[in-house]
């Protein structure tokens, strides 16, 4: 016989929430910031190594941090607080209890071990492989049974999540359609299950090949289904963290999406073709046809470009609403000026969405056209632009969401909230740095993966210009203040969690965490109704502006290297 599950009712929003749901948000959000702490300390040490006045590593201990880096900041970090997301949206937000919580704390501990098991292997050396993996470099077994465990874990994880949706419908604990911060989750989950199977047909056989029971792997072949997992598994992310700004923008403002069925449908477009993506990471491989590149990397990855359009004019256009309503109404502007630029959760919105926007998604489109994609391939505009779509976007995402649902999970207050409030912008900008100029070290032709630009006491030497060293030299300082954020949270969001003022009723009153209406408007279907928002349309309109001319500049670089043909 089951135990009944067992329920509170958070005093601010009313919503009901399941314990075991509750302590499974909480564990995988503090590994997640833990394994974030421990990615970010390695991706300083890179940036001090590629910094020529520096060079701090020597050349094995370089890919071996390179290796430990990549893994632990873009799968460990970010998938454990993705999980903790799913649950979120669905036990939370539905108010309904989390379906079968034993195979969830499973799911868990077998993403820890994987976890560290593939750290394990990559400490001891011999498995610097990097986070492609790419075949036929070797890696040790566990390696690989490190990421398949975790990578088992994770999908189980999501199928607990839409046995948790399942639950929901069954036991009618909310009516209508899923809230749209749900609905976000949803389609981060639908792509997480082709994302992890795309591993698990890469890795599985890459581990047989490891203990000798398999004994050749295609590398052509590896690649196109690794991408399956290396290039989705960060339309996880976006997914996820576009998710994750309704809900902040909700939390904080009250804010509603200008249209559901507009924003329903974007996400939708993420499922249909931002997989499709991952076709620029080899459009320089031979063995696949043109005609294969061409169609992927345009015609069908705009259409998942259009989904982010559509977000990125809805959520600061519900933004801009919001605060009208609010009752900021004067010029253009008032909105945005008079915005709560204190609160961490808010700026944490704000610079993600227009960094991953701007920084990212223009450089993204860049890439995945196959002509520009010869200019870029293999060079630092690469890890630049994915700096800022996973690090300016995602992360910097889910460390706004972190601040008020420390108070609202974990009811504690936040300690040093002085240091909470300067934390987003010294990151953001120190995440902005670091991916602007490794594109421009790229753009100069600057080598993704090379631990030495200067290629001391190399046979055949070669020069880059001169200003490929300032890049990386700003790049370096630039990595020290995103290293001092996210310290910063770090620090707080621990010291918030174990000393942090218990939440009270006194407490509650004093500092509300979410505005008036924001339970309803992140739980709840709705929309604004409004499109009369003249301070969005001008800040679209750049944007749109600016893409164009970045577009077009790029074409006339390429147009400069066809005589070499």
């Amino acid at each position: 016989m089951s135990m009944p599950a067992i329920f509170r009712t958070c005093p601010e929003t009313g919503l009901k929430i399941h314990g075991s749901a509750e302590t499974l948000i909480k564990i995988n959000a503090v590994v997640a910031v833990v394994f974030l702490a421990l990615g970010g300390f390695l991706g300083l040490l890179v940036a001090m190594t590629r910094w020529p006045a520096v060079h701090l590593l020597p050349a094995e201990w370089f890919y071996l941090v390179l290796t430990g880096h990549g893994i632990n900041v873009l799968i460990f970090w970010i998938i454990f607080f993705e999980v903790a997301v799913l649950y979120f949206a669905s036990a939370v937000l539905l108010n309904c209890r989390l379906a079968t919580p034993i195979i969830a704390w499973a799911a868990f501990v077998l993403m820890v071990v994987g976890a560290v098991m593939n750290n394990v292997a990559v400490f001891q050396g011999e498995s610097s492989v990097m986070f492609t993996s790419y075949v036929p470099m070797p890696a040790a077994p566990h390696f690989y049974l490190g990421l398949i465990l975790f990578a088992v874990g994770a999908l189980v994880a999501v199928f607990v999540f839409f046995g948790t949706l399942v639950v929901a419908r069954q036991e009618r604990t909310y009516e209508g359609s899923v809230p749209l911060v749900t609905f976000g989750a949803i389609t981060a989950a639908i792509i997480a299950v082709f994302s992890i199977t795309s591993g698990a047909l890469a890795l599985i056989p890459a581990f047989l090949w490891s203990v000798g029971l398999v004994s050749h792997v295609d590398s052509l072949m590896y690649r196109v289904i690794w991408w399956g997992l290396g290039h989705s598994s960060q339309q996880i992310n976006v997914a996820a963290h576009v998710a994750v700004w309704y809900a902040i923008a909700a939390l904080v403002l009250g804010a509603k999406p200008l249209s559901e069925k507009v924003s329903r449908t974007a996400f939708l477009l993420y499922i249909a073709f931002l997989q499709i993506a991952s076709a620029h990471h080899i459009l320089a491989d031979p063995g696949i046809t043109s005609e294969w590149k061409v169609f992927n990397t345009s015609y069908a990855m705009y259409l998942a470009v259009l989904g982010s359009m559509i977000h990125g004019m809805s959520i600061p256009g519900a933004i801009e609403a919001a605060q009208r309503r609010n009752g900021f109404t004067h010029g253009m502007f008032e909105w945005l000026r008079r915005g709560p630029w204190g609160n961490p959760a808010f700026a944490a919105l704000v610079l993600s969405v227009v960094m991953f926007g701007i920084a990212g998604g223009i450089t993204g489109v860049v890439l995945g056209a196959e002509q520009l994609n010869l200019l870029m391939h293999n060079t630092l505009y690469v890890p630049g632009h994915f700096h800022a779509t996973v690090v300016a976007g995602t992360t910097l995402a889910f460390m706004g969401i972190t601040y008020p649902l420390v108070p609202l999970i974990f009811r504690r207050e936040l300690v040093m909230k002085k240091v909470a409030q300067w934390q987003p912008y010294l990151f953001g900008i120190g995440a902005l740095g670091i991916s602007l100029f490794m594109m421009g070290a790229g753009t100069l032709g600057v080598s993704r993966r090379h631990w030495d630009i200067a290629f001391t006491e190399a046979p055949v030497p070669y020069d880059y210009p001169p200003t490929a060293y300032l890049m990386l030299g700003l790049n370096g300082l630039f990595a020290i203040m995103a290293t001092i954020g996210g310290i910063m949270f770090v620090v707080v969001i621990v010291s918030s969690i174990l000393f942090g003022a218990k939440r009270g009723e006194a407490e509650i009153k004093r500092n509300p965490v979410v505005f008036q209406g924001g339970a309803v408007a992140v739980s709840g279907y709705g929309s604004e109704g409004t499109l009369r928002l003249p301070g969005t349309v001008v800040l679209v309109s750049l944007f749109f502006v600016s893409f164009v001319l970045y577009y077009f500049i790029n074409w006339k670089y390429l147009s400069e290297v066809w005589p070499l043909h």
